[in-house]
């Protein structure tokens, strides 16, 4: 067999395996994306799970459900069971769709129903939907609040407190108000309400109960960069100046 003959059925060998491995290479990389996308089971929420809630009154009550998920979309730690989890209580809120997973139970006392930070206290307001961005606040949530009184010209706004955390948020209830204008005619308009917790310390505390006291409560929501500052605030001879 001459030099050349050898030299061709070498690379020809050579070229088998390589278009051999290339194979074997792609149908890998096929059947990790297949495996990737191939549904298994996880806990999902069906319904909020609040923190504090336990995990047995969460399950009698259909809150958790088996759902199909993207092995790629499966959360680290996410549970396809509650007996892991079965004596504890939820550390912080679950929302509906969401995967159930370990870090987010503890066991019964440890946690706060509402998460309230060492040292601190947790009061409530009752709010308007226009006074709390209307809806916008949530549990979490970063606000500014405003304190609005008086009538006419002798009316204030002033900011009183720079930065609270909001804690949980209420349902909403309907006040209904009356009103009279100068004819005497009369309107009635229904107001929702809802009651927020916030964290404050004890002074932040003894401000907002007075204020309540004074005048209207309003909320502004803020982001990582807000910038507010304590201030004279506003009257109704200065809003233009």
């Amino acid at each position: 067999m001459g030099r050349k003959t050898i030299l061709i059925i070498v690379a020809l060998a050579i070229a088998t395996v390589g278009a051999l491995l290339v194979f074997l290479y792609v149908q890998g990389v096929d059947d990790r994306a297949v495996a990737q996308q191939a549904p298994k089971e996880v806990l999902t929420a069906t319904a909020l799970v609040a923190a504090g809630d336990s995990v047995q009154e969460a399950q009698q009550a259909g809150k958790f459900e088996l759902t199909a998920v993207p092995e790629a979309a499966i959360l680290a730690g996410a549970l396809d069971s509650t007996d892991s989890i079965e004596s504890m209580v939820a550390s912080s809120t679950i929302y509906p769709g969401e995967q159930v997973i370990q870090a987010k139970f503890a066991e019964v006392g440890s946690v706060s129903n509402l998460g309230i930070p060492n040292k601190r206290l947790a009061i409530s307001v009752q709010l308007t939907d226009p006074n709390r961005v209307a809806g916008f606040v949530a549990p979490g949530s970063q606000v500014a609040i405003w304190l609005t009184w008086g009538e006419g010209e002798a009316a204030q706004i002033r900011l009183l407190l720079e930065d609270v955390k909001v804690l949980g948020t209420g349902q909403t209830t309907v006040a209904s108000t009356t009103t009279t204008d100068a004819t005497g005619a009369q309107t009635t308009e229904a107001i929702p309400l809802t009651i927020l917790t916030v964290s404050v310390d004890q002074t932040e505390a003894e401000k907002i109960r007075l204020a309540e006291k004074v005048g209207e409560l309003s909320l502004g929501l803020r982001t990582a960069d807000t910038q507010t500052r304590l201030s004279p605030g506003l009257t109704g001879t200065t809003l233009f100046r």
